[in-house]
């Protein structure tokens, strides 16, 4: 697996720009015959490797093809075949670097379209069926769509089924039903489901599509465990504590034991040590990097956005492997109730309206076919104009490869999607571009569970025109995510004396 030694990827434009291309790029440049338009040799192939057939232990060739997935990125197609016994053997390795953060992707399956949905699967990566609870877990990586996924599981699954029905007939029985399961699934007599890709790495996906409605595409985001960063390489090789050892040593964090940093107008503060947090003064306190585990600093202050609450903005640098970090916390109590922000973007002034976005808000611009799900983006404390710029950018790169400021496609990009899949995402991007040049009018909606999140009123303490907000009820579903279903905040003392 490539990876710069900070376990980051590179800045900038890189070699892999030349090394990768779409796949549809690669296929469109050679004719039928094996050679390009200027009558070079074929190069889709891009080495051949005499390998060791581990089916008859005689040599086998081993091909390798380096391309480039849209709205993903570099990977490596190895393909092995056996002239000797037939043997063949299909799987892919990721040539990017190792992300920052780990990555779950989950879909709702509800059409037949949906089952041709790209899914990279690294050789990392657990697959779930999630309404069958059933998992896959990390082996041979795979770039397939849903259906082949789903097809590969089952014939995996009805290999040795003639020997389990004779030696565990109960056993069978549960595997045979879910077989039946997964070939409804796959013809389509069984919808709707979900499915999900896990990856520590944060190198697998599941195809996005323009315009998604609430709950049927989600990815988020995770920093990962000391044990997940060991199996991908990072971090030092330790020995790792045993929980009771991480128990008796793990530090407890209080506002007496914050070291008070030089704040902004360079005079020192004569009482960090006190037990109430500074407004405007700037904290800093160890931290494990998420990205390589090592120790290093995280610096908090803590500032007072006006008609709304305290919020605490954190930034994580690490100078080991170089990730940095920068996210907005809320606090306060958890309220009774959700709300729901609607802003009408109408004038420039509202581009550059601040806003929040907390980690557990979903944004959502109906008029342009745009959701982001909670967890996604974590917090942000921007504005209007520069949330959406972000999304586009974040967008454009893993669909195409480019920087924000270009406005043309390279030849032949984005080449391997469909034709129409390429349409929409046309259609969507000069929708979006329409919008932050203030050339479109539309309503950007927060829907947060926590209430956490915040749009800049021009007209507060009065009403603003612009602005709705609305409190709902949250779901079950929500209070479950947020584990609100499983806190008591009294009698629990009683538990803990019956527990002892």
């Amino acid at each position: 697996m490539a990876q710069q030694p900070n376990g980051h990827p590179p800045q900038g434009a890189s070699l892999a720009t030349d090394l990768f291309e779409d796949m549809g790029r690669k296929v469109s440049s050679y004719n039928t015959n094996g050679t390009t338009s200027d009558n070079e040799p074929d190069q889709r192939v891009t080495e051949e490797i005499e390998s060791l057939c581990m089916n008859c232990h005689e040599d086998g060739i081993t091909r390798l093809l380096l391309t480039r997935i849209p709205f993903f990125r570099e990977i490596v197609i190895m393909s092995f075949s056996c002239t000797h016994c037939g043997f063949q053997n299909n799987e892919i390795q990721s040539a990017g670097s190792i992300q920052e953060k780990g990555a779950k992707y989950a879909l709702r399956v509800e059409s037949e379209a949906d089952l041709q949905r790209q899914v990279v699967k690294s050789d990392i990566c657990a697959f779930k069926i999630e309404d069958i609870d059933l998992e896959i877990p990390p082996g041979k990586g795979r770039y397939t769509n849903v259906e082949g996924l789903i097809a590969s599981t089952r014939q995996d699954l009805e290999t040795h089924q003639d020997e389990r029905m004779r030696q565990m007939p109960e056993v069978g029985e549960k595997v045979a039903g879910v077989i039946r399961t997964l070939a409804d699934m796959v013809e389509g007599r069984r919808f709707p489901f979900m499915i999900s890709v896990d990856d520590p790495s944060g190198n697998s996906m599941i195809e996005p599509k323009p315009g998604e409605a609430a709950g049927k595409w989600a990815k988020s985001e995770y920093n990962r465990t000391a044990a997940q960063n060991a199996e991908l390489g990072l971090g030092d090789e330790v020995e790792q504590p045993t929980q009771e050892e991480q128990t008796s040593t793990r530090p407890e964090y209080h506002a007496e034991g914050l070291v008070g940093a030089q704040p902004t107008n360079g005079v020192q503060p004569n009482n960090v040590d006190d037990e109430d947090i500074i407004e405007n003064q700037i904290y800093e306190f160890p931290a494990s990097c998420p990205g390589c585990t090592r120790p290093c600093s995280t610096n908090m202050k803590m500032v007072n956005i006006p008609y709304f609450k305290q919020v605490v903005i954190m930034s994580t640098v690490c100078e080991h492997c170089g990730y940095r970090s920068n996210e907005v916390k809320t606090g306060g109590e958890v309220p009774e109730k959700g709300s729901r922000i609607t802003l009408k973007v109408s004038s420039r002034e509202d581009l550059a309206r601040d806003i929040l976005k907390s980690e557990s808000a979903a944004l959502a611009c109906p008029e342009l076919q745009l959701r982001v799900e909670p967890g996604t983006m974590g917090g942000r404390f921007t504005t209007v104009e520069g949330i959406l710029t972000q999304i586009r950018k974040d967008l454009r790169g893993q669909a195409f490869g480019l920087e924000d400021g270009d406005s043309e496609l390279p030849d032949g990009g984005g080449d391997s999607m469909t034709e129409g899949s390429k349409e929409a995402w046309d259609a969507f991007f000069a929708s979006l571009t329409e919008a932050i040049e203030g050339k479109k009018e539309f309503s950007l909606v927060l829907e947060d569970p926590l209430a956490s999140s915040y749009v800049q009123s021009l007209t507060a303490p009065e009403p603003d025109g612009q602005i709705e907000v609305v409190e709902y009820e949250r779901t079950e579903r929500e209070e479950e995510d947020l584990g609100l279903r499983d806190m008591k905040t009294e009698g629990y003392e009683e538990d803990g004396v019956q527990a002892r």
